[in-house]
């Protein structure tokens, strides 16, 4: 049997929400021999079969269709799934009733017996979080990837598989339920607008990245952007020291032409990217955060240069998908939010056009107006969200809609010239038209290439 000290033989446990995270806890916990019951907004005929099978195979009662009090209201402890509200009206009863609301992190958390390195942020945090797990890879050391970059933590514990480090990608979600959840490294990458919908503003969005540091203890290891203002406020609220990153001349890692420096007690390595997936700006930030966490657990200088020979990035971020006509076309579907459209636009030399839209998350999208004036020829807009771009956007430069994403390539290839991009970076949520980021990047992809093996030349 599996052993927690949350989580008591017998025990009833809800598990709101059976998505990934879900699914993983439902195991873990019955591992640990809780009773466990299921709440899931979702009609039972929306919900997978497998799901269904496996609920019933595992002896697991389903309340589908919405949350009810009668059911949560019995339970000793919710296991809350990160895309569920934290401020729903049932929850607030749960909490008058003092029933334990805790995600992922709080609950496994504490089982953990290797070193835990978190990364949150706005942006970056995939891509980190990754180059982190390869540094520690070269390193010899065996690492444990997962989180909110794909694989719950819940499904390393029931593996069980011992390791050296566990790195995790941690969301401002996973952070709003993560109680007493203490990494010995904890970054925040940077804080721009994103998930304003959920968190309400932007002083409700920091407050969930900063939970990220809340725990932490003496001898544990604070790494915040040093370039970002909120970041730097932060710093000088927390009871730690903190190290930074970028280019300011107090940063422990500075950054500077396709190259990290490193400062640490006065002894100064230098960390070459030129030729690397990595160089340039953005690549050059993540490698400093990164840099600064491994080093943190004692990986040698020399082992992280190897790493940082050989990181590929993930798909989907900045991702040149195929050239027509002398236009290059560039899969960025990661980039939900604006602060992840800027960096795009910041990366790429000459004009583009643009392609974005979907599910709106409350982000101000007026941030965009300067870099669409300077860098944009012309803007295609898909999805829910597409007048509200417009509005922000009006009046900087021509606008089309698109009912598909077919449709927005063939729009975005004609309004193109030879040695523009065309750039699909959406500044939204996929779920209006896609199941997720990945989806919309392959459906891009895919139009790319259908409009590529087109005979004759695009129409203008």
């Amino acid at each position: 049997m599996l052993k927690n000290d949350r989580i008591r033989k017998g025990m009833h446990v809800v598990v709101m929400g059976l998505g990934i995270s879900g699914r993983a806890a439902v195991r873990y916990l019955l591992g640990c021999g809780a009773r466990v019951s299921v709440s899931d907004a979702r009609d039972r005929a929306k919900m997978k079969k497998e799901d269904l099978d496996f609920l019933e195979t595992s002896g697991v009662s389903l309340e589908s269709g919405g949350h009810s009090i009668d059911l949560l209201g019995q339970a000793d402890m919710i296991m809350l799934s990160p895309g569920i509200p934290f401020d729903l009206p049932v929850l607030q009863e749960v909490k008058k009733r003092r029933i334990p609301v805790l995600g992922e992190l709080a609950i496994a958390g504490p089982a953990l017996d290797a070193r835990v390195i978190a990364i949150t942020g706005t942006n970056g945090k995939t891509t980190v979080t990754s180059l982190i797990g390869e540094l520690l890879q070269q390193a010899g050391k065996k690492v444990f990837v997962g989180g909110n970059i794909g694989v719950p933590l819940f499904e390393h514990l029931v593996n069980g598989k011992a390791v050296d480090a566990v790195v995790l990608e941690v969301s401002s979600f996973q952070l709003e339920t993560a109680d007493s959840f203490r990494p010995d490294v904890a970054l925040l990458l940077n804080i721009t607008p994103d998930h304003l919908d959920r968190h309400g503003d932007m002083d409700g969005y920091a407050a969930a990245k900063k939970r990220i540091f809340l725990h932490q203890r003496p001898g544990d290891t604070a790494i915040l952007g040093g370039d970002d203002p909120l970041c730097r406020k932060m710093a000088a609220e927390l009871k730690q020291p903190s190290l930074f990153f970028g280019q300011g001349s107090d940063c422990q890692a500075r950054t500077g032409q396709d190259a990290v420096v490193l400062n640490l007690d006065g002894a100064e390595e230098i960390y070459p990217l030129a030729g690397t997936e990595l160089a340039g700006n953005t690549g050059v930030l993540n490698s400093a955060a990164a840099i600064l966490a491994v080093r943190a657990v004692g990986c040698r200088p020399e082992d992280i240069r190897k790493g940082l020979a050989r990181f590929k990035p993930g798909p989907h971020r900045l991702a040149r998908v195929g050239e027509i006509d002398g236009v290059c076309f560039y899969d960025d579907s990661k980039a939900t939010n604006t602060g992840a459209v800027l960096s795009a636009l910041r990366q790429l030399d000459g004009n583009i056009v643009l392609i974005a839209g979907g599910r709106d998350k409350g982000d101000n999208y007026s941030l965009l107006r300067e870099a669409v004036i300077e860098k944009v020829r012309k803007l295609v807009l898909i999805g829910e969200a597409a007048d509200k771009i417009a509005a922000a956007l009006q009046e900087t430069v021509p606008i089309c809609y698109a009912a598909s994403m077919d449709e927005a390539v063939e729009m975005a290839a004609q309004g193109a010239w030879p040695g523009d991009s065309v750039l699909m970076s959406p500044a939204c949520s996929s779920f209006d038209m896609f199941d997720n980021y990945g989806h919309r990047g392959r459906v891009f992809t895919q139009a790319v290439q259908r409009l590529k093996g087109l005979r004759g030349e695009l129409p203008r």
